[in-house]
């Protein structure tokens, strides 16, 4: 008897029900419109939006920047093969995309395998790390709570979490839950805290305080995981339940996302799972998962396809799931709402092809033009898995992708592919495009590398012999670092699963190769004090102080 391996566009033998496989289940629910919500896609346009949307649209030519014409009558008539070489051509060893259109799922299907080297393919129900695309999710959460007078969007943090603090008074007081979910609190980056870290989720948000502002606050944009954390513990706050709780119960159940968990380590207990890759050098490997369960809410959720597919429903449908709203009309409308403009910098380098107009960022949304239309999406990255979600809500259009590729950008290739199949673009090979994009861009960062390399002074010598460069290193931030010298080479170690060795590149600066190579390397550079030891170091730009004297000091 003849199953649906994972395409719910395939033809097949009829099949009892009472003989379904899962796989199935959701093929045939997904196509039932019973089972679908009624209604169009937005009960009535929300003002907000609506009023937003039409500002930014004038600052665009009045015509679609695409020659545009009906789509054909199946639009993905091609799409399998297209995605099929997709994934050849970028050497992604699993895949799974799943296309959402006026509430039915109209295609989903998985490619290739979850873990090179072993048989098992990847299929709909094949969990992946969804990555930042965790963000809406959390912001959606908020959106409930909001719905329910516990909380409002401007509500000051300190008002939900008294204890939180940043390194500036006035942005402590006046942050507000709007802010954590916008990226315009004024901070760096600052993962530092907690990739492949020992520090407790505590921890992470306790030395936030510490990150000395990038910009003034409400100004500009930088991404920021750590704000999303603290939004996690925001709705846990205002809910009673902690946040991996709350989104079980109140996002995965009711939309229907059974193989859908929250932190990495549900996602271990798992058998159908992808495994992370990396291409190191020429070879596509193996490398290990990084745990993003440290800030959660920002990133650590792992679904398979058929669970995107639903939350894309979800979303396409105003917030409704089977015509019950969990988020309320103007609540959804907040949630979509340009909030903050993006700069290039912190856009994508695909806005070189596509050229948006503009790009802005809602909760949990980056937002840009294209042929004329408004575009909501995400990406979610984490070392050897992607992910993105992209929705042109107007159209009830959605398109989510994951793989089990470091930075594979098949996936913006694939949302585009099906975006111009409905609004009827003519054909792009946008794999094809992005290909010669990425490549170039790595080539272009090789080429900064040899240049550096080339800048190195030769035949020079440490001040000290190696063994005066141990010892402990710390900063109110980053925490302790601990250098030792180990078989006649000096180590680092950041942390329990973050360490390298040390190269002697010129005087007193070292390359620090980490020992997950797909990590790339960094330079360490010591300063001598006046005593004639090392009194700190630089890493990453931060400036780590020694420690370990003035603590033995301090013990005796």
């Amino acid at each position: 008897m003849l199953r649906l391996a994972s395409s719910v566009r395939c033809q097949a033998v009829e099949v009892p029900p009472d003989e379904w496989t899962t796989e199935e289940r959701l093929t045939r629910t997904a196509s039932d419109p019973r089972l679908t919500s009624p209604g169009p896609p937005h009960e009535k346009r929300m003002s907000s939006r609506r009023s937003i949307l039409s500002l930014l649209f004038c600052l665009s030519p009045v015509a679609p920047a695409f020659g545009q014409a009906h789509p054909p009558a199946d639009p993905l008539h091609d799409l399998d093969a297209y995605t099929a070489k997709a994934v050849a051509d970028w050497r992604v060893p699993g895949l799974a995309i799943a296309v959402v259109k006026d509430g039915r799922i109209v295609f989903a299907k998985g490619y290739g395998v979850r873990e090179l080297g072993k048989a098992a393919p990847v299929d709909t129900q094949t969990l992946f790390a969804i990555g930042s695309t965790t963000k809406a999710m959390t912001s959606a959460s908020i959106g409930m709570l909001v719905d329910e007078g516990k909380l409002h969007w401007d509500d000051r943090v300190t008002k939900i979490l008294p204890t939180f603090q940043l390194a500036d008074p006035y942005v402590t007081r006046e942050l507000t839950v709007r802010d954590l979910l916008t990226h315009r609190a004024g901070l760096p980056n600052a993962d530092v805290l907690w990739y492949r870290s020992d520090n407790s989720p505590d921890e992470v948000i306790r030395r936030v305080r510490f990150a000395d502002p990038a910009y003034s606050f409400r100004s500009s944009f930088i991404y920021q995981n750590i704000m999303y954390a603290v939004a996690g513990r925001v709705v846990a706050a205002a809910s009673g339940i902690p946040w991996e709780q709350f989104v079980r119960t109140r996002i995965f159940g009711p939309i229907g996302m059974p193989n859908a968990v929250p932190l990495l380590d549900s996602a271990r207990r798992r058998s159908n799972v992808a495994a992370p890759h990396y291409l190191i050098g020429d070879t596509v490997r193996v490398v290990s998962n990084a745990s993003v369960d440290a800030v959660a809410s920002a990133g650590a959720v792992w679904a398979s396809v058929a669970d995107m597919a639903r939350w894309m429903r979800f979303v396409l449908d105003s917030g409704r799931v089977n015509g019950r709203r969990l988020l309320k009309p103007e609540t959804y409308a907040e949630w979509l709402k340009p909030e903050t403009m993006v700069t290039p910098a912190e856009f994508y380098p695909t806005a070189r092809l596509t050229k948006p107009h503009w790009t802005t960022y809602a909760f949990g949304w980056f937002q840009e033009d294209y042929a004329g239309k408004m575009v909501d999406f995400h990406t979610g990255s984490i070392d050897g898995m992607v992910a993105i979600i992209g929705l042109i809500p107007d159209d009830r259009l959605g398109v989510y992708v994951l793989a089990n590729l470091d930075h594979a950008e098949v996936r913006h290739a694939l949302m585009y592919r099906v975006f111009d199949a409905y609004l009827g673009n003519p054909p792009r090979d946008w794999s094809g495009d992005f290909l010669k994009l990425y490549r170039g861009l790595r080539m272009a960062a090789d080429s900064a590398d040899r240049r550096a390399a080339e800048r190195r002074i030769p035949d020079t010598r440490p001040s000290l012999a190696l063994e005066h460069y141990a010892g402990t290193y710390s900063d109110s931030l980053v925490g302790d670092v601990v250098v030792s010298l180990e078989k006649g080479k000096l180590r680092l170690r950041a942390s329990s699963e973050h360490a390298g060795t040390l190269e002697h590149w010129e005087y007193d600066t070292f390359r620090l190769h980490w020992d997950n190579v797909w990590e790339g390397t960094s330079f360490v550079t010591f300063t001598i004090g006046r005593d004639g030891a090392p009194s700190k170091l630089d890493l990453e730009g931060s400036t780590l102080r020694r420690v370990d004297r003035m603590r033995a000091s301090a013990q005796r």
